[in-house]
């Protein structure tokens, strides 16, 4: 289906918790408060919601948190998608603590691929930013996924903690893609949630730099994914690197994505509260089929009232206040 701008809406992104077990300080703090159960959509009304939404086009689904894999039965969920007929894809983002334990039923519920959520690999300053101490089983849980065959990429948000814009971490993770065919992307921060008062690498910043240090690198036109991320190559090396330049590289003419929140809410922007309440229709106690049709015009009412462009350049018009593990990162 296409919106009102003529982009084609065929990417999903489902938050299917807003629990954790890290809390990064640009997400969640120690002592943000969890929806109740009961609040949260079901996985039988997630794959009702993605049935209607297959019929408006909707091939690709991302699950993702909070962090998804807390979630009991969250590779039954996966599983379950995969058979709606009209969904080609379904991928993963996780912060990876838990992947090395569910990796065997994630592939076996036909994961398409998965993103795992690296910002350091220096192990104190990942427990400081987390708050967690659990770099080692991240990296377990990276380690496994390559050898698994599971099409894997690394997401790292560029936190300059101490104000000193110290890009050490940057190129360590870089260093990932080198023996390894991995992707390992660089998402500018939104000022989203916490991440408003958080101090991060702006692209302005980061890409000049990386390519003083890499001048061979050189563009990658190849497919990577559903995404907006600009890929490039760096010669020698196995993997790519890519980037996601929000503020320092607007691409919401070629956006293709809605979200469905963990309260039910499928927005259309992450920057807007702009949207339709999907939970009120399918527990409205309508009858079966009323209620598919009642789901596919809040699908589409939520396409067609897509913005033009987020207005993360303008913190005054940005009107969606939910922390992020509650929207879907």
């Amino acid at each position: 289906m296409q919106d009102r701008y003529g982009r084609e809406i065929d990417y999903l992104r489902i938050s299917i918790t807003d629990r954790c077990n890290l809390r990064c300080r640009y997400c969640m703090p120690e002592d943000i408060e969890s929806f109740k159960m009961s609040e949260i959509l079901t996985f039988e009304e997630i794959i009702s919601i993605v049935t209607e939404a297959a019929k408006l086009g909707i091939k690709k689904i991302k699950i993702t948190g909070g962090e998804p894999l807390v979630r009991r039965g969250a590779c039954d969920l996966i599983r379950m998608i995969k058979r709606i007929p009209g969904i080609e894809q379904v991928t993963l983002t996780t912060n990876g603590v838990l992947l090395k334990d569910n990796l065997a039923e994630i592939k076996d519920a036909g994961i398409d691929g998965i993103n795992i959520s690296i910002d350091t690999p220096d192990r104190e300053r990942y427990r400081s930013l987390t708050g967690r101490d659990e770099l080692d089983r991240v990296l377990e849980g990276l380690w496994a996924a390559l050898q698994s065959g599971i099409k894997i990429k690394i997401n790292s948000v560029c936190p300059d903690i101490d104000g000193s814009q110290d890009l050490s971490d940057v190129f360590s993770m870089i260093g990932f893609a080198k023996d390894n065919p991995v992707d390992v992307r660089f998402i500018e921060m939104m000022p989203i949630g916490f991440g408003k008062d958080f101090r991060a690498i702006g692209h302005d910043i980061l890409i000049p730099a990386i390519r003083e240090r890499y001048p061979d690198m050189t563009k990658d036109n190849e497919s990577h994914g559903n995404g907006p991320a600009v890929y490039y190559r760096i010669p020698g090396y196995k993997g790519s690197v890519g980037f996601i330049s929000a503020i320092h590289g607007v691409f919401c003419q070629s956006c293709n994505r809605v979200r469905l929140t963990t309260l039910g809410y499928m927005k259309s922007c992450l920057c807007f509260e702009t949207g339709v309440d999907l939970k009120s229709i399918i527990r409205s106690g309508l009858s079966e089929e009323d209620k598919k049709k009642a789901l596919r015009a809040g699908i589409e009412e939520a396409i067609l009232c897509k913005p033009a462009q987020h207005s993360f350049d303008n913190l005054k018009r940005i009107s969606e206040k939910h922390v992020m593990a509650a929207i879907g990162g």
